[in-house]
């Protein structure tokens, strides 16, 4: 039986891997109505993607190679990085939660300080939860999901986006594009 987890600061336990939450995602059927709803909240300008084979390598699902596309779309609260993903083919974690609970907050990203993307996976995978999805976007953006669900009531992901290249330009802003952009 593993130990108890021990305080070892005023927010940290002792098996703390976990550093920052890095993004909120809710999945829907329509992302132009839940973008709509986030613009009233103050939430966007919305940097809309399209993700399938074309744009995604390496992609997975339940442990196997797998074709799976979807619109995703992201926006920034502060530091917060929302997400937005209305599946648009094939099985996917998308569409397994469309169809047990309806739209909602799907999972939450997380940081994992210093730790390589393999020890990264390898200690959820140490911890029980196992990978449910994963893929790597546009060659360089690694992502992985990880089946939290029982023990947490969400999903949990890990990506990295690099930091020495930009992020690809989106297909589409809405409403408009940020004054920069």
């Amino acid at each position: 039986m593993a130990s108890k987890p021990t305080t070892t600061s005023a927010n940290t336990l002792s098996n703390s891997f976990l550093s920052d939450t890095m993004q909120i995602c809710v999945v829907t059927r329509d992302i132009y109505r839940t973008m709509d709803g986030m613009l009233k909240l103050g939430i966007g300008p919305w940097a809309v993607y399209t993700f399938d084979k074309t744009t995604v390598s390496d992609m997975t699902f339940r442990g196997k190679p797998a074709e799976y596309a979807m619109k995703l779309c992201l926006a920034f609260n502060g530091t917060m990085m929302w997400e937005i993903i209305q599946p648009t083919l094939g099985p996917s974690i998308y569409t397994e939660f469309l169809e047990r609970h309806g739209e909602g907050i799907h999972h939450t990203a997380f940081h994992c300080g210093d730790m390589s993307w393999a020890e990264r996976c390898a200690e959820f995978e140490k911890r029980g939860f196992k990978m449910i999805q994963s893929g790597t976007w546009q060659g360089t953006v690694p992502y992985a999901y990880f089946d939290t669900e029982e023990a947490t009531t969400t999903t949990a992901e890990l990506f990295i986006i690099p930091t020495d290249k930009p992020m690809p330009a989106p297909e589409e802003w809405y409403p408009a594009p940020p004054p920069e952009a």
